[in-house]
């Protein structure tokens, strides 16, 4: 699903990640550990196509297909998903709209053809209603007055209605309490099409994915046992 190869990546000159060599395996839940700072969200953005990063060389190979010089948005129309710690509040773009267009690029990136308004709303009526959310939330602007918990599962929406490829998330139970950790490990394990990739510090959270492998980050490189 995912190689990276002898990648080297900086923010203004400082180095940040040094030669890491990774393989994601089609169907797997692969978890990210290390301690703050050890550079697994600087991987997981630069993977997604985050332009604050800079990589200098090397290569990341997604379905066979090198996307190193790709931007955010065609890795993202390619089936990747990103599943960010700290997600911007955007005033006066309400959670339907987001979701709307959203769906709507993917549809036709994939097929050619547009997605109907009927369509996009019985699929979205769907998700919401398997993760509880009141239809309130959806004509509130993205993420504002929404808490850490409540974030997370407008992430699970828009991970469902999205349906990618590869997911990568980051500290997904970070903010949540049990109950909301407990929508995400469950949404994780239905997605048997979906490969994850994911950040987590707390490992009762993470063996209820069934981890298939842990790769451990330390000052930017990929620490050997």
């Amino acid at each position: 699903m995912l190689e990276i190869k002898n990648l080297n990546v900086s923010m203004n000159g400082k180095p940040l990640l040094q030669d890491i060599n990774m393989t994601v395996l089609d169907g797997a839940r692969h978890r990210l550990i290390g301690h703050n700072g050890s550079g697994k969200s600087t991987l997981i953005n630069t993977i997604a196509g985050d332009k604050n990063y800079t990589i200098d060389s090397g290569q990341i190979i997604f379905n066979t297909k090198d996307i190193t010089k790709e931007n955010a948005t065609t890795r993202a129309l390619l089936g990747m998903f990103l599943g960010a710690q700290n997600v911007p509040e955007i005033p006066g773009l309400t959670v339907l709209s987001f979701l709307k267009h959203s769906m709507i690029a993917h549809k036709h990136f994939e097929t050619g053809h547009d997605l109907s308004m009927g369509e996009f709303l019985e699929k979205l009526e769907n998700a919401r209603e398997q993760l509880d959310i009141p239809k309130d939330w959806l004509n509130r602007s993205v993420n504002v007055g929404f808490s850490g918990g409540e974030r997370k599962r407008i992430m699970l929406l828009r991970l469902i209605l999205t349906n990618p490829t590869f997911a990568m998330l980051d500290e997904p139970d970070s903010g949540a309490d049990k109950d909301v950790q407990q929508q995400i490990i469950d949404t994780i394990k239905k997605m048997t099409d979906t490969t994850f990739l994911f950040v987590s510090h707390q490992d009762n959270f993470a063996n209820n994915i069934n981890i298939t492998k842990t790769t451990t980050l330390e000052n930017g490189k990929i620490m050997i046992k």
